[in-house]
């Protein structure tokens, strides 16, 4: 009896080593072929910390959305959601002394899917909106908007998706073209029919300020404690917006050569005002928004070329835009909470 217990303990212990030598061997492997190529890393789709290839990425995230019950299409099953969402609560608090965690803020959700996607589970969505942040060194900021914006969005009863896109590097910051970017990635996803460009330090200060899109572009971010709760000029476009993919079209998308902090929205309001739209925004008081107090990032001191490229917009719109965007991606991670798009927009 004796011999047999010793015998188990040793076929054991050998069974421990034999795995731990095959873990050992399939670290070494997985250096020496990243060594071999450092490029390979930067091509890689991210999945719950789970490498997949970037060639396959597309074919990853149609799995992802199509074996998820939420994000299943509901049209046989359900009736179109109404238009104005019986979930609303109306003005809210908005606070940022709250220390949050990305752990805390996936518990607070739970019925998001991979990817920071979401779709009403009783009703139909009226549109399905990506809504997409440029980005770069603020983490602490994004958990807030986060906190804040997730169970809004689902309130609101909207089919929507969330994507940070992200400039590698320290060179100046480009904020109108990391949006570009952002609208191509989406739409090589989901058929999204509606985009919100945000900045990711604005929060809404009332759910009836919907993130929707309209006939006409759509100017959310219209009183903001920056400009003490008023609009700071009427051709004011920035902070929060709202496009549907015929508008954004339309002109052309975002312009790509404006480097620093500064005249891209001017310019995307004469893009608009040119190609005959007109903006469209909610009320003084549901339009409230608080922007989180920081101090102006490095590599986005204000781009001195802005106001003349303003002037230029009408020539350079045709020929500055989608049909001219350059960029690569580099890692996609998608986690509960958002789908992060690392990107080389290039340099000034």
């Amino acid at each position: 009896m004796q011999e047999s217990g010793r015998f188990a303990g040793l076929f054991t212990k050998v069974c421990v080593v034999l795995v731990c030598l095959g873990g050992l061997q399939l670290i070494v492997a997985l250096f020496f072929y990243l060594a071999e190529s450092p490029t390979k890393l930067t091509k890689y789709l991210v999945i719950s910390q789970t490498l997949v290839p970037y060639d396959n990425a597309t074919d990853v995230n149609k799995r992802i959305y199509s074996s998820a019950s939420v994000i299943k299409d509901a049209e046989e099953n359900h009736t179109s959601c109404p238009e104005t969402s019986p979930l609303l609560v109306g003005p809210m608090r908005v606070e940022f002394s709250e220390i949050l965690t990305l752990d805390l803020i996936r518990k607070e959700n739970p019925q998001l899917v991979m990817g920071g996607r979401y779709k009403p589970s009783d009703c139909v969505a009226l549109q399905k909106v990506a809504l997409i942040i440029p980005f770069r060194n603020r983490d602490e900021h994004l958990k807030h908007w986060l906190h804040y914006l997730h169970p809004i969005l689902q309130r609101q009863q909207l089919d929507y998706g969330i994507y940070i896109i992200e400039q590698v590097g320290e060179d100046t910051f480009n904020r109108a073209k990391l949006l570009n970017v952002g609208y191509v990635e989406a739409l090589k996803e989901y058929d999204y029919d509606c985009f919100i460009f945000s900045d990711v330090d604005i929060i809404p200060m009332d759910d009836r300020n919907t993130y929707k899109c309209s006939s006409q572009p759509r100017h959310l971010s219209v009183s903001m404690d920056k400009f003490g709760f008023r609009l700071p000029y009427s051709q004011y476009f920035g902070g929060v917006s709202a496009m549907s993919k015929q508008q954004f079209e339309k002109i052309n998308g975002f312009p790509n050569n404006y480097w620093g902090w500064g005249g891209e929205d001017d310019d995307i309001f004469n893009r608009l005002t040119f190609q005959g739209m007109k903006i469209s925004r909610p009320s003084g008081d549901i339009g409230k928004c608080r922007m989180i107090r920081h101090s102006r990032d490095q590599k986005n001191e204000p781009n001195p070329q802005r106001f003349k490229r303003i002037t230029h917009t009408r020539q350079t719109m045709n020929t500055d835009g989608i049909n001219s965007l350059k960029y690569e991606v580099l890692i996609i991670e998608k986690t509960q909470l958002y789908t992060k798009i690392t990107v080389d927009i290039g340099k000034p």
